[in-house]
């Protein structure tokens, strides 16, 4: 009877799993579909599953469009360049405050977790970026995402759970603070520091308000911001064809085939997606264990 019981809670188990798995994929299967569809034909709807029109129209107008490469290129740069900075920073941050002996310790602490309680608002911090020649820069992508408190303490944590007795070896081999750090601290701290550079990565390429707000130069646009303004050019677009149709009393032609404003916004989101679902699969396995490491201290 227990057995049957448990068999029972397993089907059902599996079943609402996979029923909430397959609502979280289809999303994604929804616009592949319609990145690899007739642009014109996608108008009509009714794509569900397959294209009806198949066609690589969509992806080879993007790829032959130079802007949306110097876009992919910017945020690409960006997401590297951030990744290792922010992680760099943050660990040698959350390294000196893990040492009881640091001088100052509960003040710095403090001093960094402050600007997570209050801040000042968009306006003084525009101006902060502007007084800093920021604004219209590569940099006000990198600058303003190295500190993170949230990041800090969970490296912070991580790190105290190591055996102090490593460290105290290490110094009467003759090991320095920085020597120990990069020999012993960086090799232990694998899992963590994934983490952490998945959770900024993210974060970086994902990224839109920035070169939105901040940067006018269209060289310096990431493609998120690209993609962005391809959503807002669609709507506006297909607002003004419905209007013209109606006006006219006229129907637009849906049988001419070639690339629309939609259909290319669905190729280009599945470009900016593809990276990221290739890296996460690769840092999977790090990701539980460095949040609970670093969350939690037993």
């Amino acid at each position: 009877m227990g057995r049957r019981q448990f068999s029972l809670f397993s089907v059902f188990n599996y079943t609402v799993l996979t029923l909430f798995g397959l609502s979280m994929i289809y999303p994604f299967i929804y616009i592949l579909v319609y990145s690899l569809n007739d642009g014109k034909d996608s108008m009509m709807g009714a794509l569900y599953f397959y294209p009806r029109q198949f066609t690589l129209d969509n992806y080879v107008q993007i790829f032959d469009n130079a802007k949306i490469w110097q876009a992919y290129k910017i945020t690409l740069l960006r997401t590297l360049l951030g990744t290792f900075l922010h992680v760099t920073l943050c660990t040698l941050m959350a390294y000196a405050l893990s040492k009881k002996t640091l001088p100052g310790r509960t003040f710095f602490t403090f001093y960094i977790f402050l600007p997570t309680i209050f801040s000042a608002g968009f306006i003084p911090y525009f101006i902060t970026l502007q007084k800093l020649h920021l604004i219209n820069s590569f940099w006000v992508y990198v600058i303003p995402m190295l500190f993170s408190f949230f990041h800090i303490v969970i490296i912070r944590t991580f790190l105290q759970g190591i055996p102090e007795e490593l460290e105290e070896s290490a110094r009467i081999d003759g090991y320095g603070d920085f020597q120990i750090f990069l020999r012993i601290i960086l090799p232990l701290s694998g899992p963590v520091l994934a983490t952490i550079s998945l959770f900024i990565g993210v974060s970086h390429w994902n990224d839109w308000f920035s070169g939105a707000y901040y940067v006018s130069d269209k060289s310096l646009i990431p493609v998120q911001t690209l993609l962005q303004q391809m959503l807002t050019e669609a709507e506006a677009l297909s607002s003004s064809m419905q209007r013209a149709a109606q006006q006219g009393g006229q129907t637009m032609n849906v049988n001419v085939a070639g690339a629309t404003p939609e259909s290319l916004r669905m190729a280009l989101l599945v470009i900016t997606v593809f990276p990221i679902l290739c890296i996460y699969p690769f840092l999977q396995k790090y990701f539980v264990k460095g949040v609970m490491m670093g969350s939690v201290k037993g």
